[in-house]
């Protein structure tokens, strides 16, 4: 048998065939722990002579020492990587600047089509290099490591140790190059990603949560959307049941704080994509012998989302009060992130027991039983409860602006239009600060308002919200929003759906209020009959009858001398308001039921027609406007 100074006396043999026969004794002979030996193999083999057995197999041999023989390119090929790889396993030989020479040129190899007999050596070669060199991970990226993995990934087997490296990889390239590593690979991510969460499902070792954090990190990454698009479209979904059972394999065992929320990273991004059906889709895997309750994964990720939330709150708490750091410091602003995620599943399982609650011919209610009801609304009344606290601390504390206290009202708000007697006597102390609440860069309309439409216009419902909703100025800021909504030019501004809350939050009011505390909102009242017809000029069903009931309830409290002499109304605004009041009365009469349904304006028309009866004779202008006899008018409007 050959000794180790054979093998060297071979690789500085003076022919081509001498050296041939070294590198294949290379592998054999070489104990892969033994580093001085594998150095002294490395030192005795002439590279140029390596390039050309690598090109060579890649069919790009160099022609001085070729010699036009024909040869098996796939050995050759095998041959150099299995040399190159027991080479790089030595640190001082990986991080050498010849090795890195190598990997434009190994991974060219592996770009073009898939080759099992030789993907785990490449990928070895690759790592320790990449690890040992400090250009290795650039030279990786700009060389095409992600589409070489791409490629050589689906011929892989799920667990195994060419997998594992090749995950490996593709981290090592993002937690180096963050994400611009992957940023322009949106398609090849998108092939592998079903790969990776099969991985992920099934596997039981380390190897799972490293494609915890591949995963996690490409969903959770700013090109984001460019991906969400590839996916939704091109994909088998298959993939989603993998991500859902890793998920909940993460969520029910015990890891570390990190990887819990990587889960819960990867279950939002999902939801985001596909809707909070995910969470209660396939909970069997064909490849794996477990299965799950239809309802597993819901209360796994609320519960989960209701710990993180308790933790991140009380971690921002302490910044802020008592460590005193800054809104824009980095753990600020990484537990700011960490907060929205998790806000987002909880809003994403409020949606889905709204729906679920909604329909009952859903096949939701199939899946959430009675009892499963009845844990996630204690869940969801846990972990509101926790973010009022939170909220009451920051009122405490006369903090009103801030990103996390805006995302608190607006989770807050989101569940508590759906269960407006949750937390009622939290929710009583602290609406009026939740009212005044800005984000960090706020500086118009505040969003807060917004968010607690839903639950204001639920609150206004009965008699006592209302008197709530007075006592902590809830009425006042609800009509300034809406005043600002409708003055506003900026189309974007002018949301619709919070318009329609605004107003039948207004409506709600108006509707349970007596007319003594007309003068005590004056301003506000008056400068209403000014916006609504403005806003309703040009608009179609139901906001001209939406516009028309509150004005024609406002009118029940004051008179037409009152609002022209009295609050300076003009002549303008109230030929705006009379046309509005004439098209409501007269024109809704005339519509076509083909084109209206009548039932969703119906109650409306009666308030305004009802109001025009009581106060008719206070107002002869608007009279004459609706019953057609508006010449004075009309002269009166001219002469202003």
């Amino acid at each position: 048998m050959a000794s180790m100074e054979d093998l060297k006396k071979l690789l500085r043999g003076k022919s081509d065939s001498e050296r041939m026969v070294g590198l294949l004794l290379v592998t054999k002979l070489c104990d892969k722990n033994d580093h001085k030996a594998i150095l002294d193999v490395y030192n005795a083999i002439n590279p140029n002579f390596l390039l050309r057995v690598l090109l060579t197999g890649i069919r790009r041999d160099d022609k001085r020492g070729g010699g036009g023989v024909e040869c098996n390119r796939a050995a050759y090929l095998e041959l150099a990587i299995s040399v190159l790889a027991a080479l790089s396993r030595v640190p001082e030989i990986a991080a050498g600047d010849e090795m890195l020479s190598k990997v434009p040129t190994v991974l060219e190899a592996i770009s073009k089509e898939t080759i099992p007999a030789i993907a785990g050596d490449c990928f070895e070669f690759l790592f320790l290099v990449s690890n040992a060199h400090k250009d290795g991970v650039a030279m990786l990226y700009e060389s095409g490591l992600i589409r070489a993995v791409c490629v050589q990934m689906p011929a892989l087997k799920i667990g195994s140790h060419e997998m594992e490296l090749a995950i490996k990889l593709v981290l090592l390239v993002i937690s180096k190059l963050g994400e611009g590593g992957f940023s322009d690979h949106v398609p090849e991510l998108s092939e592998m990603l079903p790969i990776m969460a099969k991985q992920f499902a099934l596997l039981q070792n380390e190897a799972k949560f490293d494609a915890l954090h591949l995963l996690s990190a490409i969903l959770s990454s700013n090109f984001v959307g460019a991906l969400h698009e590839v996916l939704r479209s091109r994909m088998s979904r298959d993939w989603l049941t993998s991500a859902r059972f890793g998920v909940m394999d993460i969520l029910q065992n015990r890891v570390a704080p990190n990887q819990k929320l990587e889960a819960l990273i990867i279950a939002e991004s999902i939801i985001s994509m596909f809707g909070e059906e995910w969470m209660a889709d396939r909970t069997t895997l064909l490849e794996s012998p477990s299965s799950f309750p239809a309802d597993r994964c819901i209360l796994l990720v609320l519960e989960s989302s209701r710990v993180e939330i308790a933790v991140v709150l009380n971690e921002l708490a302490y910044l802020t009060y008592e460590a005193s750091s800054p809104s824009n410091s980095e753990s600020f602003l990484v537990k700011l992130r960490n907060l929205g995620v998790v806000f987002s599943l909880v809003e994403g399982i409020i949606k889905f027991i709204s729906k679920a609650g909604g329909d009952q011919d859903s096949m939701l209610t199939d899946i959430i039983s009675e009892s499963t009801f009845t844990k996630i609304i204690s869940g969801l009344d846990e972990t509101i409860s926790v973010v009022l606290d939170y909220l009451i601390d920051g009122k405490v504390h006369g903090r009103r602006k801030g990103d996390d206290l805006l995302a608190c009202v607006r989770i807050a708000g989101s569940y508590l239009a759906e269960a407006p007697h949750a937390c009622k006597e939290k929710v009583q102390e602290v609406l009026g600060y939740l009212l005044t609440v800005e984000g960090q860069d706020e500086f118009s309309n505040p969003s807060c308002i917004s968010f607690l439409l839903p639950l204001m216009c639920q609150m206004t419902m009965d008699n006592d919200g209302c008197k709530t909703f007075f006592a902590v100025g809830a009425f006042e800021a609800v009509v300034r929003y809406l005043i600002k909504l409708l003055d506003s030019r900026d189309s974007e501004v002018n949301d619709s759906s919070s318009i329609f809350l605004a107003c039948d939050t207004i409506l709600n009011v108006l509707l349970k209020r007596k007319n003594d505390h007309f003068l005590s909102h004056e301003s506000y009242y008056v400068k209403l009959l000014e916006v609504l017809p403005r806003w309703a000029e040009n608009a179609q069903e139901p906001s001209v009858m939406m516009a028309s009931s509150i004005c024609s309830l406002i009118l029940k409290m004051t008179s037409e001398n009152a609002l022209l002499h009295q609050y300076n109304f003009k002549i303008h605004d109230l030929m705006l308001l009379s046309l509005l009041l004439k098209r409501s009365l007269i024109t809704y009469c005339q519509e076509d039921p083909v084109s209206c349904d009548p039932n969703s304006v119906a109650d409306l028309y009666d308030i305004v027609h009802s109001g025009y009866s009581c106060w008719a004779e206070l107002f002869p202008c608007i009279k004459q406007v609706v019953e057609g006899k508006s010449h004075e008018f009309y002269s009166s409007y001219e002469r202003s």
